[in-house]
């Protein structure tokens, strides 16, 4: 199975390849830079540096969000440029569930925080079981506040005893608040785990293919990102303004 990943989903543009149990290659970069602009070029340098010929491919991989709004429709209107270009399907993984996967076979809570704004994260709650190393889903990827998650935490870490580890662009953000709200143990994950992988993109993608086989493929045609919320526009509109007519100063 070779799959060619995407990432765009928050700060960090990135692209991997993937092939049964190895990783190929990967390129990920979290700059000042648009996605639009980066993305293309860095899964062109991969296809250049491995000799690709993207019609080995089986499937393209992505985050099919939440995120930030023009971050997941550039990767999805890539993907879904790619797969039908190559008449590939598509393999859609939750993000929260893409950066929890960085965290491989901690017992710990795992507990993924992207900034939201309007005092909200996009979150969950992870932990990998011993006895298979699996990923166990405590809480299903979610846009809430940090107090409300922060809740959650308390109560399945007084539960199990178990620590949290917090990575994320929200983690930061919201660090001086969890040091108040959170009541159990927690640390925050290194440079190198807190953020949008594509090679975890990869991995959780050709995990779900394991598991479900053809069951994980979305059609390019029939992909849609999942958000979560409404983008501010979207907002705007149904609460009866109309951004269009405000003038810029």
């Amino acid at each position: 199975m070779k799959i060619l990943a995407i990432e765009t989903s928050g700060q960090v543009c990135g692209a991997a390849l993937a092939e049964d149990d190895q990783l190929v290659a990967e390129y990920n970069l979290q700059f000042k830079v648009t996605h639009s602009q980066i993305l293309v070029p860095q899964m062109e340098t991969i296809r250049e540096m491995t000799k690709l010929d993207l019609s080995t491919i089986d499937a393209v991989a992505l985050t099919k969000g939440p995120g930030s709004f023009t971050g997941v429709r550039i990767g999805a209107a890539t993907a879904k440029g790619l797969g039908l270009a190559l008449d590939k399907p598509l393999i859609p993984v939750p993000t929260v569930d893409a950066i929890a996967y960085n965290l491989f076979g901690t017992e710990a809570l795992i507990c993924p925080l992207m900034d939201a704004r309007r005092s909200q994260v996009y979150t969950g709650i992870y932990t990998f079981d011993p006895a298979d190393g699996k990923m166990k889903v405590l809480r299903g990827q979610c846009a809430v506040s940090v107090e409300e998650i922060a809740g959650a935490l308390n109560a399945m870490g007084m539960e199990t005893g178990k620590t949290a580890i917090l990575l994320g662009d929200g983690a930061p953000v919201y660090a001086e608040s969890l040091k108040t709200l959170l009541e159990i143990p927690y640390v925050f994950a290194p440079l190198h785990l807190s953020r949008q992988r594509a090679s975890s993109t990869a991995a959780l993608a050709m995990e779900r293919w394991r598991t479900e086989g053809e069951a994980a493929f979305v059609s390019a045609d029939d992909f849609r990102p999942e958000y979560l919320r409404l983008s501010q526009a979207e907002r705007d509109r149904l609460s009866g303004i109309d951004t269009s007519q405000i003038t810029r100063r």
